[in-house]
């Protein structure tokens, strides 16, 4: 079973958005999860529009054109399924901000109510030629939403770190020379886990320190900040496991990505303590964004990435 879901997670074309089929094949090598997480298709001039204005309006997925229509025609059903479906089996309340279309499904994109906060998806397989939306076989990669909740819960739990980390991107924002995504594309279209519009959180699948707080937050959703804290195991963490992914734009529709500005960037990130451990990426794009993808990454992008991530311990 877990294969049949795999394939087709390929298939409706979601896996290569977050991060390539090729990273679920080979969840325990880190030069594997980053060459996924850096994949894109190529964007087309005709389909970039500015960052400022993107709200995930076109974002479409592979084959989606017929599913979309009739994911559409029962999104309340869908809806409904989704949402008893956290419920159950993550003790998570979440919202339904997006459907879409894809080959023999539809992916649906949610954002948790509450603390933990994260953003995942889930697969509702669609039978296009019965012309029959499946919602009861509703499904998801247990392993991307589960990382999705850890981090969130790395947040919750390192509230001070993640304060700085999220003042000083704000500041630079507030200067005018760059920018993020809109709320509205990381709802829309996000489903990375725990994502600001600057960036966002990846954990590998050898990450331990995080598991036990994941673990008592499963088994007691209500249980206090302090005991989720006390939970972490420190001892175990390894920078490597803990990828904290940051994009950012260019403010300015007519600029090509500033090498002065991404040097400073790099440089001051290279000198703050006070943020939260891990490794870092951090690339910087002009102002346009894929519509259909989603994604900033292009040819003259700037990236500061692997092998020469930057490391906080």
């Amino acid at each position: 079973m877990y294969k049949k879901k795999r394939i087709l997670l390929c298939g409706v074309g979601i896996a290569m958005m977050l991060g390539g089929c090729s990273e679920m094949d080979n969840k325990t090598t880190n030069n594997d999860n980053e060459k996924g997480n850096e994949a894109h298709a190529v964007p087309s001039s005709e389909t970039l529009v500015s960052v400022q204005d993107y709200t995930g309006e076109g974002y479409a997925l592979p084959y989606g054109k017929e599913t979309d229509k009739l994911a559409e025609e029962n999104r309340d059903q869908i809806e409904n399924t989704a949402i008893k479906f956290f419920k159950k089996q993550y003790k998570t309340d979440v919202y339904i901000h997006n459907v879409v279309g894809a080959l023999d499904g539809a992916t649906i994109f949610v954002e948790s109510k509450e603390e933990p906060h994260f953003y995942t998806y889930a697969v509702v397989p669609i039978n296009e030629q019965e012309k029959k939306v499946m919602a009861d076989n509703i499904w998801v990669d247990e392993f991307k939403v589960e990382n999705a909740i850890k981090g969130g819960l790395y947040q919750m739990i390192f509230p001070e770190e993640f304060k700085n980390l999220n003042t000083y991107l704000e500041s630079l924002e507030a200067k005018g020379e760059v920018t993020g995504k809109t709320k509205e594309t990381l709802q829309s279209v996000g489903g990375h886990g725990y994502m600001t519009p600057y960036y966002f959180i990846a954990l590998t699948s050898k990450e331990e320190a995080i598991q036990p707080v994941y673990d008592l937050y499963i088994s007691n959703p209500d249980e206090s900040i302090e005991n989720l804290h006390n939970a972490y195991n420190g001892e175990l963490f390894a920078p490597e496991n803990f990828k904290i992914n940051i994009q950012l734009f260019m403010n300015d529709k007519h600029a090509n990505p500033s090498v002065d500005l991404f040097n400073q960037i790099t440089k001051e990130l290279e000198d703050m303590s006070e943020i939260p451990k891990g490794t870092y990426s951090f690339s910087l794009n002009d102002n346009f964004i894929d519509e259909q993808s989603a994604e900033g990454a292009k040819d003259n992008s700037l990236k500061r990435s692997y092998p020469d991530y930057i490391i906080k311990e």
